[in-house]
């Protein structure tokens, strides 16, 4: 164990300095061009690099791991300023393919067999090459066209490698500079290895490709590829290859005689039916990914990045869409607020005015004119401001509208996304208030309460033995904060309800059992029944 120990610290190092060298050689690049010298040379070259354009350069040297950092921060604007984003975005993962005769050699490693006993054709020459993986095509022994993709040699232990430098660097600066904690780096750097590390076991992606398939079994509009399971392991995914056109190649689109307004409607509700009716979404859906087929049929491909959406991420999503078409600062506000999980938000006045002067931009513009992606995002600018904390999964939701929303308007100009949204998101809403989800809620609020009520003896009776031993130590500093105070009167206030409604519940019952004779037991309990289903109704549906 201490050699293994010894050998992964030794790698661990090699890489640090690694790191430090492409550091160095872009650090002294940018102090020269800021002296006397630099300045001349760039008169001489015309040659300018700003300090953005040569972060990107720096990223780019680092390798696949740092560059898809890079592209996630790219949709960060809690993270990151607008100028570094624009340049962050022009991140690209240029892989240089590795040998074809090690590739196969690892495939049939992976195969546990010879090609031959599993191709009847296989085409040597790679079909294309990522910072991962690498894609051959062929044909396998029951006839069935296949695209093979097999994963890079050593690229999970170098991707470990940066990750734990990554978390490394996190925590240090965290320390040193306090005032990152509010960007939450640390943090991103998490999600960000659990993302990454997942692309890496390309069984995930087979269970992705499956769970889609399910999706649109019955939806003659959108293809995905079938799986060939018993060919795939975690550094090899075999599955079917899709024959189709390019969405962005419009001149082959109409040569083949599709239709391109319907190619784009088949599109939008592919992504929105992933989004809004499954919360499970294709997060990297641009036209590399998307191929048209026969009758304007979508087919989907690289499934390696999907996004998954919480309860609360696709109401928000509905309660935008309507309140944008409608044109309701209100309601986008509040689904905002409600997004970032501040039930209680003393800006909230502040947020909606800034809400309402920017909707009245587009005072007089027709909404199917309006970038619904673009809003999204100026309104996600808006909250950063008041430092919410937005969920990551927003971040990758929003790239993906946008992309198909690009996407869906280069073939059919007069498409709107948001038009198209709204029956999607009038289903969530409709969901969000059905009787079954009322009847949970008020149910698991009941059981909250009861479990309240019986630890709440317990509980006391545990704090005041702590107090009587001196076991519990605590300053409490009170400021004159009116939000403070209303929270406290307002708590204190329905503490005394709840009691008083406990009190009136128990003394109906002990009345029914000892007075059988008169009603007044079974009148009580019924009013009382009432008064804590109106007061549950009541807080379940209070905006604030």
């Amino acid at each position: 164990m201490k050699i293994v120990s010894i050998y992964i610290s030794f790698l661990q190092m090699n890489r640090a300095f690694q790191i430090m060298g492409i550091l160095i050689k872009h650090s002294f690049g940018e102090l020269f061009a800021h002296t006397r010298f630099g300045k001349r040379r760039r008169k001489v070259h015309k040659i300018v690099h700003t300090t953005p354009e040569r972060i990107r350069m720096t990223i780019e040297d680092l390798g696949p791991t740092f560059v898809k950092f890079g592209q996630i921060l790219a949709d960060r604007p809690d993270m990151v300023s607008e100028k570094f984003r624009i340049e962050l975005k022009k991140l690209q993962s240029r892989a240089v393919p590795f040998d074809s005769e090690y590739a196969i050699a690892l495939i049939e490693k992976e195969l546990n067999a010879p090609l031959e006993q599993v191709f009847s054709e296989f085409d040597r020459l790679p079909l294309a090459a990522a910072s991962i993986g690498q894609v051959y095509q062929g044909r396998l022994l029951s006839g069935d066209e296949v695209v093979v993709k097999i994963q890079r040699p050593f690229v999970e232990n170098k991707i470990k490698l940066d990750i734990y430098l990554l978390k490394y660097l996190s925590k240090r600066f965290a320390k040193q500079y306090p005032e990152l904690a509010a960007m939450n780096i640390t943090g991103l750097i998490d999600e960000f290895s659990a993302t990454i590390l997942k692309e890496l076991d390309y069984t995930i992606e087979a269970s992705n490709i499956n769970r889609f398939r399910i999706m649109f079994k019955d939806n003659p509009s959108v293809h995905i590829p079938v799986v060939h399971t018993q060919h795939c392991t975690k550094k090899l995914l075999v599955m079917e290859k899709i024959h189709g056109i390019p969405p962005d190649d419009l001149g082959a689109l109409q040569a083949a005689g599709l239709d391109l307004s319907q190619i784009a409607r088949n599109g939008a509700d592919a992504l929105l039916t992933m989004i809004l009716k499954h919360g499970f979404f294709h997060a990297d859906p641009h036209p590399g990914n998307i191929f048209v087929m026969e009758d304007n049929v979508i087919g989907f491909i690289d499934f390696g990045m999907v996004g998954a959406l919480t309860p609360r991420d696709l109401d928000f999503l509905a309660d935008f869409a309507i309140g944008f078409v409608s044109r309701n600062s209100d309601t986008i506000s509040h689904a905002l607020v409600t997004l970032c999980g501040k039930k209680f938000f003393e800006h909230r006045e502040e947020l909606k005015f800034e809400i309402h002067q920017m909707m009245m931009q587009y005072t007089g513009i027709p909404i199917e004119t309006i970038n619904f992606a673009g809003a999204i995002q100026n309104c996600v600018d808006i909250i950063v401001k008041y430092k919410l904390q937005i969920p990551s999964g927003i971040f990758m939701l929003i790239k993906a509208l946008a992309t198909l929303e690009k996407f869906a308007t280069s073939l059919d100009p007069s498409l709107a996304l948001a038009p198209v949204i709204v029956p999607y998101a009038k289903e969530v809403v409709k969901g969000k208030y059905s009787p079954r989800r009322i009847a949970s809620e008020i149910y698991d609020t009941l059981n909250n309460y009861v479990s309240f009520i019986r630890d709440f003896p317990n509980d006391v009776s545990e704090i005041l033995y702590k107090l009587k031993e001196g076991k519990i130590k605590h300053d409490v500093i009170l400021d004159d904060n009116t939000l403070f105070i209303k929270t406290i009167r307002m708590v204190s206030r329905r503490i005394a309800y709840v009691i008083m409604l406990i009190g009136l519940f128990i003394g109906s019952i002990v009345l029914i059992v000892f007075d059988r004779d008169n009603g007044y037991g079974h009148f009580i309990l019924i009013a009382t029944s009432i008064l804590i289903l109106l007061q549950m109704l009541k807080w379940l549906f209070s905006r604030r």
